[in-house]
């Protein structure tokens, strides 16, 4: 199958070597060819550390590296499906899928791997068939599919990128088109709250995830998921959930929003509520 990933992020760089992990064909792009060629560099040593770590041979991994390519409007033209995955801005995904409208063959399926968006506004006015196909941080290893059926989204369509999820590996589940979908509905608060309780003195924040993780048995704290995700899509999901319900209780803690003021963004950015600088 000859996949189009547009983004060259922490996730596109996930969906990509997925994908050709799978044995299809994939074509990255990215809004300035630099970020292209930074996405299959940042790929390539990823998968050189699993040769190093004895989980692949080089044999798979010199495989999995041919099916990457930078992309050219002709892979648009040929793809099967193109996954989405670049800034989580309402208006820029609309102006993405409208140029992908325009130039893709009839036969592509447009996805988008937007976390909190809505898929049915993202596809307005289009003729292709766009559906959510919302992966999870780390790609590799986390095993969710959320797949999104907006309002004009057909029944083939989902059940299409179900059995292809099946293929991959994942696990998908099926969401009707709602803010943050499901686990981004009922995360993300549980995140804002945790940092309610930072700011409010409650606790430190090492003893928050810790009680969080002996507590209630989470796998890593709150505030530590936080820093993984990056603090500043925690916040613009918060901001998502307000403004799409119309309901307060969403509303993002005032320290979340001094934080990514302050570019404390978490992992990314090497601090967050914890140094990874150490």
């Amino acid at each position: 199958m000859k996949v189009c990933v547009i983004g060259t992020g922490t996730m596109g760089n996930g969906i990509s070597t997925l994908f050709a992990t799978k044995g299809h064909e994939v074509s990255i792009f990215s809004s300035r060819p630099s970020s292209v060629e930074r996405g299959i560099a940042t790929i390539t040593a990823s998968t050189n550390k699993m040769v190093a770590k004895g989980k692949l041979t080089q044999e798979e991994a010199n495989a999995i590296l041919g099916r990457i390519k930078a992309g050219t409007n002709k892979d648009y033209e040929s793809a099967d499906l193109v996954v989405e995955s670049a800034v989580e801005k309402l208006e820029l995904k609309k102006s993405l899928f409208k140029q992908l409208d325009e130039v893709c063959g009839d036969q592509t399926i447009l996805a988008t791997n937007t976390s909190s968006l809505s898929v049915t506004d993202i596809a307005v006015g289009l003729h292709h068939q766009v559906v959510g196909m919302h992966f999870f941080n780390p790609v590799h290893a986390m095993q969710l599919v959320e797949v999104i059926a907006g309002l004009s989204t057909s029944r083939d369509t989902v059940e299409w990128i179900k059995e292809l999820s099946l293929q991959l590996g994942k696990t998908p589940v099926e969401v009707e088109d709602s803010p943050g979908f499901v686990v981004n509905r009922i995360l993300i608060p549980m995140i804002n709250e945790a940092i309610f309780v930072l700011a409010e003195g409650v606790a430190s924040a090492e003893d928050i995830d810790v009680s969080m993780k002996l507590g209630a048995n989470h796998p890593m704290g709150p505030l530590a998921l936080s820093d993984l995700i990056g603090n500043d899509i925690v916040l613009h999901i918060c901001e998502v959930l307000q403004a799409e319900t119309g309901d307060d209780k969403y509303r993002p803690c005032p320290l979340l929003r001094k934080m990514v003021r302050a570019g404390l963004l978490g992992r990314k950015t090497g601090k967050g509520f914890f140094d990874y600088n150490k």
